[in-house]
């Protein structure tokens, strides 16, 4: 489906090396526009380096464009995806986020639904602890927080990746961008119900 900037969105913001936490993205924007009201806005943001002569295209050259504020400030909902890094987000990730003090100063995010998604090599690779923390900033803005629930079914039965926290990913070893059918079934799940918390959020007062 094309990107029509004038529509309302939720925007799919990551960042991926490998591709699953790309393609957890992808199974998110699904669900969302599965709901049918919202169009899923997918934005990546750019690699940093120690190295500060070192520069980037300003659009990649593959996968989704750079996000900015703008993208941030006027989003309908956001889902918020990283791989794992010691248990955390990637540094790509939390720079871009450290940037938004002044979205922060001006409430453009407060009441706003939110989920998180990540992806890890090992099943017990920081996953749980990546999603609470990335879920700290959120809260900071005023966002509501989305996980999801175990009336979902995939999420009583994955023997991979997904969570009450949120969608997620195990690469393994081979460091397979390549998601279960369970993993896929709870992404999109993941992101219909950011499509309805952001509906009934926006919906006129009866």
């Amino acid at each position: 489906m094309s990107e029509n900037l004038c529509d309302p969105f939720i925007l799919v913001l990551y960042f991926s090396r490998t591709g699953g936490t790309a393609n957890l993205a992808q199974h998110i924007a699904r669900g969302i526009r599965s709901h049918g009201r919202f169009e899923a806005r997918l934005r990546t943001v750019a690699a940093v380096s120690a190295d500060t002569d070192q520069t980037l295209p300003a659009v990649p050259e593959k996968g989704a464009i750079y996000c900015d504020k703008e993208d941030l400030a006027q989003c309908s909902g956001l889902a918020l995806g990283s791989p794992t890094r010691f248990g955390n987000m990637a540094a790509p990730l939390k720079y871009f986020i450290d940037s938004t003090g002044d979205l922060w100063l001006q409430h453009k995010l407060i009441g706003k639904p939110a989920a998180v998604f990540c992806s890890s090599a090992s099943q017990h690779g920081g996953q749980e602890s990546t999603l609470l923390s990335m879920m700290v900033p959120l809260l900071h803005h005023g966002m509501l927080i989305v996980g999801l629930p175990y009336s979902e079914p995939a999420l009583n039965t994955t023997a991979q990746g997904g969570g009450p926290y949120g969608a997620s990913h195990v690469s393994g070893t081979a460091a397979s961008a390549e998601l279960s059918p369970s993993e896929q079934t709870l992404a999109q799940a993941l992101g219909r119900r950011l499509a309805e918390s952001a509906a009934r959020l926006s919906a006129p007062p009866q």
